[in-house]
């Protein structure tokens, strides 16, 4: 569907996320003071990409720089804390921030009264065709793509290739177990505590994520399918319930204790283990722990009916806040257009973000990191699969994710996780 830059992507796949991620709890403001002097417009900006905070609020200070009348205040809510339920508790407290995140149908019909149309903005007449779809109404389009993002397995290569594996030999479900094999029984002299670290404390990784490889094709990688779905097929539970066993047997343990930050920093990147399920977006964290590391890391999907498509699509969207005075939202929306649009703005954007763009006219040959490049290319190729999970309903993530977290302890047998989850899903789709 990326018409402009030559991307080849269903609608679908630009929904926002979901996601991506938890890190380490972690919060901060570019302006401690939490507040304007003088005449100047205070913009409070609420975001929750954890990975990117520091450039972020960099950047945010190079624009007060050259508006010496506007202050930008950016408060970072990721790790330990749930994004959305601390947006809500923002909202409910009265504190309303002038710029937030949202993704999916569900967040725009949960928050359409606080909406403003963007669509005036240079920003939104630069997004890449699909980009925009499920935030848009009629005429008006309700919110601006952070980047473009992708996920699956991403994968230490020197322990790959000192355990005689061809990561491009990894063709289907079998492949990968064969693979996983071979590197667990070579693991000690690897170094290895294992050959994954499943994060199952996370609930979203594949409450989520993963299970998105697996319901995707059930609503024609469609979130907006998934959002008007009133039942879960869930076709392939079965290829599902193989993916989490392989994980959990060969993962170091106990999955259903291991969070985030254990999964990307102590472990992934201090090289105690294979692959992670993760996205491009944890390339940061990677890359200030070991920059020797990441440049020999490489990402591949998760099998699904012996195919590898990537998951791609928009993990969030910028929003003004309606009810925010009439001088922050035009400062809001100047802000978000500089920084999409300006050519000081694409720079950060490319090499200090480093987002996958979701506008057009970039110099996508800028896109810097290994994980990025690849899911750039499964991109332009149309090897992609939808985030349809962007259109579950509210909470459902979660529930999934508990449940299989009650799977994982022996708390409950599979068949017994995934009715429960699809009963939920009928309950929350009423």
């Amino acid at each position: 569907m990326f018409k402009k830059k030559a991307f080849v992507l269903s609608s679908a796949l630009f929904l926002g996320l979901a996601g991506c991620s938890t890190a380490e709890e972690e919060s901060g403001s570019s302006n401690d003071s939490g507040s304007g002097s003088g005449d100047k417009t205070v913009v409070d900006v609420f975001q929750f990409k954890v990975e990117f905070k520091e450039q972020f609020e960099e950047l945010a200070k190079q624009y007060e720089e050259e508006n010496p009348d506007v202050d930008i205040n950016v408060e970072t809510v990721g790790g330990g804390n749930d994004y959305a339920s601390a947006l809500k508790a923002k909202f409910s407290s009265g504190d309303e921030p002038a710029i937030f995140n949202i993704g999916g149908p569900t967040a725009v019909a949960e928050y359409r009264d606080r909406l403003t149309d963007l669509s005036d903005t240079e920003a939104a007449g630069a997004a890449l065709e699909g980009t925009l779809d499920t935030v848009t109404e009629g005429e008006e389009v309700l919110g601006l793509p952070f980047n473009q993002e992708g996920y699956g397995f991403v994968y230490n290569k020197t322990v790959f290739e000192e355990a005689g594996v061809d990561p491009e030999s990894i063709k289907s479900i079998e492949d990968l177990t064969k693979a996983a094999e071979t590197i667990d029984s070579k693991k000690d002299e690897l170094g290895l505590d294992g050959v994954f670290a499943m994060a199952a404390k996370e609930k979203w990784v594949d409450g989520n994520h993963g299970s998105n490889a697996f319901t995707s094709a059930d609503f024609n990688d469609s979130a907006l399918e998934a959002f008007n779905s009133k039942e879960l097929p869930f076709t392939k539970a079965d290829q599902f319930k193989t993916y989490i066993d392989l994980q959990n047997k060969y993962s170091v343990q106990p999955v259903v204790s291991l969070d985030y930050s254990q999964q990307v920093e102590e472990l992934f990147s201090t090289g105690r283990v294979a692959m992670i399920q993760q996205g491009n977006w944890v390339y940061p964290t990677i890359e200030q722990m070991d920059p020797e590391l990441a440049q020999n890391v490489g990402i591949m999907p998760i099998p699904v009916d012996g195919e590898m498509k990537m998951p791609v699509g928009v993990p969030q969207y910028w929003t003004v806040n309606a009810k925010a005075d009439e001088t922050e939202q035009e400062a809001a929306k100047a802000f978000l257009d500089w920084m999409y649009t300006s050519e000081e703005g694409k720079e950060a954007v490319l090499t200090q973000f480093k987002f996958i763009p979701a506008y057009d006219g970039y110099d996508t040959d800028k896109i810097s990191d290994p994980l990025s490049k690849t899911i750039y290319e499964y991109a332009q190729e149309g090897n992609t699969r939808g985030w349809t999970f962007l259109g579950y309903p509210t909470g459902w993530g979660d529930v999934l994710g508990a449940n299989l977290q009650k799977y994982l302890a022996g708390e409950a047998s599979w068949d017994e996780a995934i009715q429960a989850s699809k009963d939920e899903w009928a309950k929350l789709a009423k």
